[in-house]
């Protein structure tokens, strides 16, 4: 009545190929590392050296090697960068939760909270 499928599945083949796969935590290590690779270039940008190495460990952490520093400056004002840093912290809190990594969730939300401040202050003195 029905004729039987003669070739493999779809589906079983593809579990059977070469294809390099990642695991989640993997998949969620590049990720952080990319946040806070990112947060590291506007950190040096700022000129904040103290706590962009602290970043810089944790991105060599994650990745295994150094990562490599900003080289030069991006032309955009100072609110501008601590606006960009306090939303790539943000995003970097996210992933370091997900993935339950404690110290860079605690040195995200540090950086959240200097940047938040520094744009509290950048305001201040703009209505002076």
């Amino acid at each position: 009545m029905y004729e039987p499928i003669r070739s493999k599945s779809a589906h079983s083949m593809a579990e059977a190929s070469d294809f390099p796969h990642r695991t989640r935590e993997e998949e969620l290590d590049i990720q952080l590392a990319g946040h806070l690779a990112a947060l590291l270039a506007v950190t040096d940008e700022l000129g904040l050296e103290t706590e962009g190495n602290r970043i810089a460990a944790q991105v060599a952490r994650l990745r295994g090697t150094a990562p490599t520093r900003h080289a030069g400056p991006s032309g955009a004002g100072a609110a501008a960068l601590h606006d960009r840093a306090l939303a790539l912290a943000g995003r970097a809190l996210v992933v370091a939760a997900s993935r339950a990594d404690t110290a860079a969730a605690i040195l995200a939300a540090e950086r959240m909270d200097a940047h938040t401040a520094a744009l509290r202050d950048t305001q201040l003195v703009g209505t002076l």
